[in-house]
């Protein structure tokens, strides 16, 4: 009755268990801690630390590119922007680069645009 009390050392797959019952939908963290003989407290931190861990890095997806077939006869659609302007659909599809500056400022180019001339603009842009 008086001796010591040890801390107890949960397994990876206890705690994961343990997370995952509190999971299930009704399911209380108080009633699921008293029943597997461990603080509520600690199940809320492997709560958190589980949340945590799952967070995953930022990864590459495979991209494909289809041409598009646009016909002479087809009437350009208006697509809407950020800041409410419109542009055209064709205008999107020929390679359109929007950068957005921020301060409802936004540049625009199409994939002809001169790279030395838009790195000018940009430096400019980029001190103020």
């Amino acid at each position: 009755m008086g001796g010591l009390e040890r801390r107890r050392r949960w397994s990876q797959d206890d705690k994961a268990r343990i997370v995952e019952e509190t999971l299930a939908p009704g399911a209380k963290v108080t009633e699921v801690a008293r029943r597997n003989g461990v603080a509520a407290s600690l199940v809320f931190t492997w709560r958190r630390q589980a949340r945590t861990s799952e967070q995953v890095a930022p990864s590459f997806t495979p991209v494909q590119i289809a041409a598009v077939a646009a016909s002479a006869e087809e009437t350009p659609k208006l697509l809407p922007t950020v800041d409410g302007r419109v542009r055209s659909a064709a205008a999107a599809r020929t390679g359109l680069i929007e950068i957005d500056l921020g301060n409802r400022r936004c540049i625009r180019v199409d994939a002809h645009v001169d790279p030395e001339a838009l790195a000018r603009v940009l430096d400019v842009l980029g001190r103020r």
